[in-house]
């Protein structure tokens, strides 16, 4: 936990992917200051609702953001970007990360041999759309279409969809995280820092281990299925009296299992018994389980399943979720000592050491600007008269 805590990332940031990557650094007990325009900002901070009754402190920004810092500086001004190097020397800065469109780098003087000349063993992360020699423009959902996402997503015959979760912006987000672990063992082995470039698009394209492999190498057209799985049978979601159930069969065992049960006697055919016939009765199969399991609740037909071992979960709302034994102790809650609002935050794929020191809790998500102040005045040593006339000139 020190070895993080230790740590500090600067980081100019906006919208998802790169406030995701310094939110995860924050379980960790890294610093993390985030960078932002004294005009405009971050634009997720005017996104959701006005839960705070405050500009720019929507319900939208407070998801990702908590166990930061927040400080403005205009980096196209050269007494911006003056600043800006300071703050690399007098915070010490690790990590240096953002998520401007390549073109930016040189013009902000955010490039990594600018910072590299002032910080010789920084981690810089640079996360674009499709890589350092585009500037073309992307938003996670054009990524999820163009990465073919989309088409894998929603039902046999109908429109493509986009995934519940914003997976081009987190997954990079987690790809980057590996890399930023990866650069920090390099530097402890060898005092060298690195550069680190992540395309969101090669992230989304990596996610298709099978579909590329299959259609690239044994030309299969590879599509969305709705519910249904390519390779196996039965799984799909199917009805209850008082909900819905999905119900996930790997083997053939466990489909012998199925048929064991009075209530699936029925299905015990020798169409059946082995994956392939299932796959290829694969409608006639679900309409005929949809048939039995809509007799039956929810709680019942999860007890039988769990009574032979086969994977079995009612379709959760995400109220349903917050109430889940292995999630309502693992999620993560900040104070804001303002307004004494607490919200709850989701769970952490792992509980850090620095998580469970500080008893799941994080501090409030930071307000526009708000350690301004603190960091310009208390480590920098910017007197109160010289912040004001930097304000005035909006620089901060």
């Amino acid at each position: 936990m020190e070895l993080f805590s230790s740590l500090t990332m600067l980081s100019l940031e906006q919208a998802t992917v790169l406030p995701y990557l310094s939110y995860r650094l924050a379980q960790d007990g890294v610093k993390v200051i985030r960078l932002e325009h004294p005009i405009y900002g971050d634009p997720n901070r005017m996104v959701g609702d006005r839960v705070l009754d405050e500009e720019r402190m929507n319900s939208y920004f407070l998801c990702i953001n908590a166990g930061k810092k927040a400080i403005t500086l205009d980096l196209s001004k050269q007494e911006g970007q003056e600043i800006f190097k300071e703050l690399l020397v007098r915070l010490k800065v690790d990590i240096f990360a953002t998520n401007q469109l390549p073109k930016n780098y040189k013009k902000l003087s955010i490039d990594y041999d600018s910072i590299k000349a002032i910080r010789p063993d920084i981690i810089w992360v640079g996360i674009t759309g499709f890589g350092p020699e585009s500037n073309e423009a992307a938003y996670d959902p054009i990524l999820q279409a163009r990465s073919g996402l989309m088409e894998l997503t929603g039902e046999k015959e109908g429109f493509p969809q986009v995934l519940g979760i914003p997976l081009p912006d987190m997954g990079t987000s987690e790809h980057a995280y590996g890399q930023i672990m990866k650069a920090l063992y390099k530097r402890a082995v060898t005092g060298q820092g690195s550069a680190i470039f992540l395309s969101m698009f090669q992230s989304s394209t990596s996610w298709l281990t099978v579909p590329i492999t299959l259609t690239a190498s044994f030309n299969k057209e590879i599509t969305r299925r709705g519910n249904t799985h390519e390779f196996f049978s039965p799984v799909s979601v199917y009805e209850a009296k008082d909900g819905y159930v999905y119900i996930a069969v790997g083997n053939d065992r466990q489909w012998k299992s199925i048929v064991s049960l009075p209530e699936f006697k029925e299905l015990d055919k020798p169409e059946y018994e082995k994956n392939s016939g299932r796959i290829k009765h694969v409608e006639q199969l679900n309409h005929r389980i949809n048939s039995i399991t809509k007799n039956y609740t929810v709680d019942y037909l999860i007890q039988i399943f769990n009574s032979i071992t086969v994977p079995i979960s009612k379709i959760n709302k995400i109220r349903d979720v917050l109430n889940d034994e292995y999630v309502k102790n693992t999620l993560l809650f900040s104070k804001d000592p303002k307004t004494n609002m607490e919200i709850t935050l989701a769970p952490p794929p792992i509980m850090t050491d620095f998580l469970t020191m500080n008893q799941k809790s994080l501090s409030f998500p930071p307000r526009f600007g708000e350690h301004n102040e603190e960091i310009y005045s208390g480590i920098l040593g910017i007197t109160q008269e010289k912040l004001a006339e930097l304000k005035e000139k909006k620089i901060i």
